[in-house]
């Protein structure tokens, strides 16, 4: 039952709540009316909250399907082991070729283009965080801790996703581990909150429209149950138009200079936030690369003349030098890498097809390969490959690119490249394959 005291209504336990309303925080009062501005209110919220739950799923889902390229089925997503979260999953398909580069350049240009309507967002309802007491019942209680997961879980998946994007791993834990689970507590905790506030969205966006109003003309709303309406508003300074045209105008140029960076062309001059520059070499190898050769620790003596691709399959082990690999049935074929950072690009790759290889040493049919690099250390030394994407026709151990050979910094001798994998298992400094079939098969 409910009880009321003057103007607030309390819920059970009553006497909880009045005790914390007896006690105020100093300054709780002051800084409840310190923010004045008349433009924040139901309709401005809703509206911004309708952008982001437009939004969110898009990027949610992206993630998802991001996680299920890295190959979960092959044991080499990252986390690996999700327990119950593990969502269902499937081979990653090689068609369209650019489907990899579709997905984490949606996952991370649109993350970065929500960053200001998240800021607009908080602001409008930051006079929330400071209202006492937190709660007047148990269910008002339950909402703020969601919204605090909400709030909380939004903010780590911005930073630690701009952080990884910029190389900048400042944060001290795995990123694809931290990544994962946080996305999970702040996808919990938006389907609370919309579950929660829909009913009051829909509400104030059908009430009437306030984004035509001129500043001289703007006026607060009228008192809201969820108290976003100021208490004492001051004059406006910007019409909540302008509010609405600012907070779009920041996710265009964010756009701007984001989008360049998962496009060739003319817009690549524009990736201002690209992390690895917008022109990073010249010449045909004149692209980007996430681990250099020094950086991997391959050595020219590794990559030399003495250098040899083993090739098994079953009992039979064939090892081929780079003139003997040149000297197979050459392949050429124009195909995007892409990588989690959000950056991709097309090239014109040349190589021996992974299922000539296959057939060299009588691989099955169904089987999928295993590679591994001549790096010793890191998450990506190796990768599988599973059957589709070994016979898939443009699935190639490329040799050169653009005519020329591959750079160091771009796996010479030999690397993978693979219709819509993620770069990272696009492997470099290929060493041996391994052709082997999956277990179960």
């Amino acid at each position: 039952m409910a009880e009321a005291t003057g103007t607030q209504v309390y819920a059970y336990p009553a006497r909880l709540w009045r005790a914390l309303d007896r006690h105020r925080p100093p300054g709780a009062a002051a800084t409840a009316d310190a923010w004045r501005s008349p433009v924040r209110g139901p309709w401005l919220t809703s509206v911004l909250g309708l952008v982001l739950l437009a939004a969110l799923p898009l990027v949610i889902v992206t993630g998802l399907l991001d996680w299920i390229a890295y190959g979960p089925r092959l044991g080499q997503a990252l986390p690996g082991d999700v327990g119950w979260l593990r969502p269902p999953v499937f081979d990653w398909p090689t068609r369209p070729a650019w489907l990899f580069r579709l997905t984490q350049g949606l996952h991370v240009t649109l993350g970065i283009m929500l960053v200001p309507v998240v800021v607009a967002k908080l602001w409008s309802v930051v006079p929330k965080l400071f209202d006492w007491p937190p709660a007047r019942s148990v269910a008002q209680l339950l909402e703020r801790l969601s919204l605090l997961l909400l709030v909380g879980g939004i903010l780590f998946e911005m930073v630690t996703g701009l952080l990884n994007i910029q190389y900048a791993y400042l944060f001290g834990f795995d990123f694809y581990t931290a990544h994962w689970y946080g996305a999970w507590v702040f996808t919990a905790a938006l389907v609370t909150h919309v579950a929660i506030k829909l009913p009051r969205m829909l509400s104030a966006l059908r009430g009437p429209g306030m984004a035509r109003t001129p500043v001289g003309e703007t006026t607060p709303e009228p008192a809201d149950p969820d108290a976003l309406v100021a208490r004492r508003p001051g004059p406006a300074t910007m019409s909540r138009r302008g509010v609405l045209a600012l907070t779009g105008g920041g996710a265009l140029l964010l756009a701007a200079l984001t989008v360049g960076q998962t496009l060739d062309g003319v817009l690549r001059r524009t990736a201002l936030l690209l992390p690895r520059g917008r022109q990073p070499g010249e010449g045909p190898n004149g692209f980007p690369v996430n681990r250099t050769a020094a950086a991997a620790g391959v050595r020219p003596a590794d990559t030399g003349a003495g250098w040899r691709l083993t090739v098994r399959g079953g009992d039979r082990t064939v090892e081929v030098d780079r003139g003997g690999l040149l000297a197979m049935p050459q392949h050429t074929a124009d195909l995007p890498i892409a990588c989690v950072e959000g950056w991709s690009t097309e090239q014109t790759w040349t190589g021996v097809r992974l299922r000539d290889l296959a057939a060299l040493v009588g691989a099955p049919e169904r089987a999928l390969a295993r590679v591994e690099s001549l790096e010793r250390a890191g998450l990506f030394r190796q990768a599988r490959l599973h059957a589709d994407q070994v016979r898939h026709p443009d699935s190639l151990l490329a040799l050169r690119v653009n005519g020329v050979d591959l750079s160091a910094d771009h796996g010479y001798p030999a690397r993978i490249i693979v219709p819509a994998l993620p770069g990272v298992h696009c492997t470099k400094w290929v060493r041996r394959i391994t052709f082997e079939e999956r277990p179960g098969d």
